[in-house]
Parts: structure tokens; C-alpha cells; sequence
């Protein structure tokens, strides 16, 4: 397969204020030259501790940001040298979920706005057919559309903004930590769901966690990340199995088995439909 994305020596520094005239300003080195590529249909995983530069990524991926170095590229375009014409048009092929499906939804909006807010203008009963198909795909119904997000529980505003990312049918979704506000019991349904997804429409995923298990459970590779740089990558099998770096296995060691018992559950899509 081809490379669908494309991160090359992907550096970020940011200035924090100055904390006296006669200095200069502090600057934190969030990523410090990563790279690694993402074939069509694959799932990579990046972990690593809280300050490791795991979501710095995934806003720079999404083109959320501007690195201070260093390229991202989706299907051969260099997204942060695109016109922001020609990105608005790109990012129908990459989308993302969120942390937080609280946060992520806005408590002002029915949930038909909130779903077809990535897609272009259309006829009404179009859009409206095109939110319920996306509702649909992530085990929701169509009566769903009039109602807002606090008529829903976690895990539901979170099939929610699944729903929202698949809408435009993109080819890759940035997943940044989509499971760790949920119950550990919720979780296993939005992990399953996500596999679903991804065999039913060709998906690739990035997805950022700091839990070992649930990127054991959902990606073909992972990537570990300390200090803004990636240290080790593999396979699950090898890397959480033979971890070869002093610190990949220090994060094995400290991994609780209860959370992986969870992780890969039996729990499937439609158990959370109601």
C-alpha cells in the first residue's frame, strides 16, 4: 500500500512569556523531529506520557497549528503550504475526534447541526439524509437528529462525534485520547465501533492514548513518544511484548491489566444503542 500520510522531521517550539526583560523568552521543545508514514487503512498508535508531545502532534497533523519545522503530507499535498482555500477543501479527507465528548459538542446546537458541520453547502433533505446515515454507521438513529447533546450519555455524544468526523467519508481520522473520559465499561463499545468503522469504510487512524491497552487492542503499529521525539516503534506484539527501549518498558511495567481485561472486551456496537 502507499503512503496515505506522511509526517518528516516535524518539529514545534513554542515561547512561553518572558519572565524578566533581561532574558529571553523561555521556549518549550514539544516535538523535536518526528517522523513516521501512515498506509491507507492502517491504525498507528502513539503513546507516551503526559508533556511527550502526543496532541502537539495531532493538532499539527490536522493542520490545526504550524510547525516551526518539518512537513506533514496527506496524499501527496504538503497540507501546511496549501492556500486555505484548497485546506478547507483537503480536510475532507482527514477529520478528528476529540478528548472530551462533553466539551467537543455544542450544548447550543441540535444534533443534525452538529454532525453536518464539516460538510459543504447542499440541499437541506440531502444533509439531512447524509447525518442520518452517519448516525446510523455508529449505532444512533435518525430520530436523534432534533435533539441536543445532553440527551445523550458519554459514550453516545462521543458515537456522536464519530458520527461528525465519518460525515465527509475522510481517509484518515485523528483520533487524540477518544476513549479515556468514557467508563472503562463504555469503552470497549466505542473501540469496537471505531474497528467497525474502519473495516467498513477503509479508515486509517492516529490514534493518541496513554493507555497500552486500548492501542494494543485497536492499532497495527505503535509509535512511543518521550520528550517530543519518538523512541521506539513497532508492533504491538513486540513493542508491549520485547520492548526494547529502556523507557517503552518502563510503560509496560507500569500498565494495569485490568484496564487491558476491558479494553478487549466482548462488548459490541449495538449494546449501546439505547
Amino acid at each position: 500500500m502507499s503512503a496515505l500520510l506522511e509526517v518528516t522531521d516535524l518539529v514545534k517550539h513554542y515561547k512561553l512569556p518572558r519572565d524578566s526583560l533581561l532574558r529571553p523568552a523561555p521556549v518549550v521543545h514539544a516535538l523535536n523531529g518526528v517522523s513516521f508514514t501512515l498506509e491507507a487503512g492502517k491504525s498507528l498508535g502513539i503513546v507516551g506520557e503526559s508533556g511527550s508531545g502526543k496532541s502537539t502532534l495531532a493538532r499539527l497533523v490536522m493542520a490545526l497549528e504550524v510547525p516551526s519545522a518539518g512537513r506533514v503530507t496527506l496524499l501527496g499535498r504538503d497540507l501546511h503550504a496549501l492556500p486555505a482555500s484548497d485546506l478547507r477543501a483537503a480536510r475532507r479527507d482527514f477529520q478528528m475526534v476529540f478528548q472530551d465528548p462533553y466539551g467537543s459538542l455544542d450544548p447550543r446546537q441540535r444534533i443534525e447541526h452538529i454532525v453536518a458541520e464539516p460538510l459543504p453547502a447542499m440541499p437541506p433533505a440531502e444533509r439531512r439524509r447524509q447525518v442520518a446515515d452517519a448516525l446510523d454507521a455508529v449505532g444512533l438513529r435518525a430520530a436523534d437528529l432534533e435533539k441536543y447533546p445532553h440527551e445523550f450519555s458519554g459514550g453516545q455524544r462521543q458515537r456522536i462525534a464519530i458520527a461528525r468526523a465519518l460525515i465527509t467519508r475522510p481517509k484518515l481520522i485523528v483520533a487524540d485520547e477518544p476513549v479515556s473520559a468514557l467508563d472503562v465499561s463504555v469503552q470497549a463499545q466505542v473501540l469496537n465501533l471505531l474497528q467497525d468503522l474502519r473495516a467498513q469504510f477503509g479508515l486509517a487512524y492516529l490514534f493518541i492514548s496513554h493507555d497500552l491497552a486500548v492501542v494494543d487492542h485497536v492499532c497495527d503499529e505503535v509509535a512511543v513518544m518521550r520528550e517530543g521525539r519518538i523512541v521506539e516503534q513497532g508492533s504491538p506484539e513486540r513493542l508491549f511484548r520485547q520492548p526494547a527501549h529502556p523507557y517503552t518498558r518502563a510503560l509496560v511495567a507500569a500498565a494495569p491489566h485490568a484496564r487491558r481485561a476491558a479494553a478487549v472486551g466482548s462488548s459490541r456496537v449495538a449494546a449501546d444503542r439505547s
